[in-house]
């Protein structure tokens, strides 16, 4: 039978005025001793009427409410309790448990929000990345059309630079492919034994030039003929040397320092990549993996890069089943740390 407010209310005042009316009938019947015993009958029948139809309304509709709960948290996060955790104070745990799934709903309205600023920020970041290499090079290209083509010198020297801010586009649109690929996990890594230390050389003479430049000495903490093999993907792990190290020149200082160095392990080598640049603050450290994440906003794409080269390298390393692992300090400089496997026999 179910029962709402109305009905109960109803029930409880007629039973409570049979048992006053029947009271009051034999009242003048009864002893003393009589009244009292009819009063503990009356107190008695009405906490009896007064209980059930708690039990039979209130906390029915309790445990309803209850239930429906559990549900909603074995649905959302997959919590499936063996048995009920209904106490006799109900309440108090519909409350509790009420305020738990309010708060971590928050949280998943807070961390929506903060993905939906992210992706804001992100397209933003690639409008204004894609628009300054087309914009220059249709300012070129228009430039020759408008009758600078006519003179050879002027026309070579806008083609070429139509041509660098289309080679910049190419490559920031391969980055973000690569970005896009591992982050759908779609890149097969092509590991391989080979000699790191050679691999640390060829990008130091890559760079070289860029960094002395800027007067940055660069360092490599090995024997003259030491080698040290690993298994992992050459060319992936080429691009993180580049771009840990080049980013180091572009943020390190003047007449700075460059080390790259190699510990041994049981299973595995430890690469460390360290200068003496002006350091990062903690509150950027969480952050410079982040795609086009510039430490210092006012730097152009020229002078600061694009800001994909530190995502990128983050997901080789994963792929690799490591971590970079950074350590920095203002005015102290910065270290880089990342593992990579011993090469297999």
């Amino acid at each position: 039978m179910n029962l709402n407010s109305r009905t109960l209310a109803v029930l409880i005042s007629m039973a409570v005025a049979l048992v006053l009316t029947a009271f009051l009938a034999f009242a003048r019947y009864l002893s003393t001793e009589g009244i009292i015993v009819a009063m503990a009958v009356v107190f008695i029948c009405c906490f009896l009427i007064i209980h059930f139809s708690y039990e039979a309304l209130v906390f029915r509709e309790i445990k309803n409410v209850y239930s429906s709960l559990e549900k909603i948290k074995r649905q959302d996060y997959k919590k499936v309790e063996s048995k009920s955790l209904f106490t006799a104070d109900p309440l108090t745990k519909i409350k509790d448990d009420i305020y738990q799934i309010a708060e971590r709903k928050q949280q998943e309205i807070d961390e929506l929000r903060q993905l939906q600023a992210m992706r804001r920020e992100f397209l933003a970041d690639v409008s204004h990345e894609l628009k300054t290499p087309i914009f220059a090079a249709q300012g070129f290209i228009h430039t020759l059309l408008d009758g600078a083509v006519d003179d050879p010198a002027v026309r070579d020297k806008f083609l070429k630079k139509a041509a660098n801010s289309l080679d910049g586009l190419d490559a920031l649109v391969q980055d973000l492919i690569s970005i896009s690929q591992f982050e759908k996990g779609v890149v097969k890594m092509q590991k391989k034994n080979f000699d790191v230390v050679q691999l640390a050389r060829e990008v130091f003479e890559q760079l070289e030039l860029k960094a002395a430049s800027r007067n940055i000495r660069l360092h490599l903490e090995v024997q003259p003929d030491e080698e040290i093999m690993v298994f992992a993907d050459r060319n992936r792990i080429y691009q993180v040397f580049v771009n840990l190290i080049d980013n180091a020149i572009k943020y390190g200082r003047e007449d700075g320092n460059i080390w790259v160095w190699f510990t041994e392990g049981r299973k595995r080598y430890t690469i460390t990549v360290k200068d003496d640049g002006k350091g990062i603050a903690q509150e950027h450290i969480n952050r410079i993996f982040e795609r086009f994440y510039r430490i210092d906003k006012s730097r152009s794409r020229d002078s600061g890069g694009s800001g994909l080269g530190l995502a990128i390298s983050k997901h080789i390393v994963e792929a690799h089943r490591s971590f970079i692992a950074v350590t920095s300090e203002i005015g102290k400089g910065t270290t880089l740390r990342f593992k990579l496997q011993k090469a297999k026999e």
